[in-house]
């Protein structure tokens, strides 16, 4: 299973008020810091998001084909997560809906253009 994933940026300052914002609406907090990285969970054993100046020194670009999937229990937290995310300044990139059976998600673009979405199997 999945333990964390990163995502690069190129505003650090930026990036943490975003995921701050975000990730509190489904119980995330700060887990680590440092000048390059941070890194949010829910909780010890939970998986966490991290946000990284990339460590080649050269510029973060976002992944053709990577996406970063928030876990919620209801369709209100994804809905929630999804305004949020549009909120502050996140770009549109699926509204909520129902796509496969239950599954319920929506799509956004973080601040550095990252694909990410909110899910729940309803």
């Amino acid at each position: 299973m999945i333990g964390y994933v990163t995502l690069g940026t190129n505003d650090m300052a930026r990036a943490g008020k975003f995921y701050d914002a975000l990730l509190a609406e489904v119980g995330g907090k700060r887990q680590m810091e440092t000048e390059r990285f941070i890194s949010w969970s829910a909780g010890q054993h939970s998986p966490g998001i991290g946000v990284i100046k990339p460590f080649d020194g050269k510029a973060a670009t976002v992944g053709n084909g990577i996406m970063v999937a928030i876990m919620c229990d209801s369709q209100e937290k994804v809905k929630a997560i999804y305004d949020k995310a549009i909120k502050l300044g996140a770009k549109d990139e699926g509204p909520p809906g129902t796509r496969w059976g239950n599954f319920y998600v929506g799509y956004f673009r973080d601040l550095d253009g990252n694909k990410l979405n909110a899910f729940c199997m309803s």
